[in-house]
């Protein structure tokens, strides 16, 4: 299996607003980024959606270390998500990305760690920064 760092990263330009993510794909030395804009998310949704996206471009069954400054998105996968089945999603904020999230992932192994935002770590600080800007092109063709 190989193995496979995500990084990823999401951004709101109000809460709901404007909202953009990013997952950066590394193998070895081969890198990929990913990233879109939505018009009406939450910065929640953003986060979750680029560990999506970040699945969804991967080929075959990997190990992946999923890196966020999110702690919804890591105490989601690492913490919350078993519960959250057995209740039906009950209760749960995003109930649809989270379903959509077990899909994406099911094929591969999964761990998750939490990175403090805004304080240097490389490949976050540029899922932020690229985040931020599909955010904010969306919000300048609208």
């Amino acid at each position: 299996m190989k193995k496979i760092s995500l990084f990823c990263d999401g951004s709101s330009l109000g809460n709901p607003g404007f909202g953009g993510y990013c997952a950066i794909l590394r193998y070895g030395d081969k890198e990929r980024i990913i990233s879109g804009a939505q018009a009406d998310a939450t910065n929640n949704q953003m986060e979750l959606m680029a560990v999506i996206k970040g699945l969804e471009a991967l080929k075959e069954p990997c190990e992946v270390h999923i890196i966020s400054d999110s702690s919804y998105v890591v105490k989601g996968i690492n913490e919350w998500l078993s519960n959250w089945v057995k209740k039906n999603f009950a209760k749960v904020k995003n109930p649809e990305l989270w379903q959509y999230y077990l899909e994406v992932a099911q094929s591969h192994k999964i761990k998750a760690s939490w990175v403090r935002g805004h304080d240097g770590h490389i490949e976050n600080e540029r899922c932020d920064e690229i985040a931020k800007n599909e955010a904010t092109q969306l919000k300048e063709q609208r």
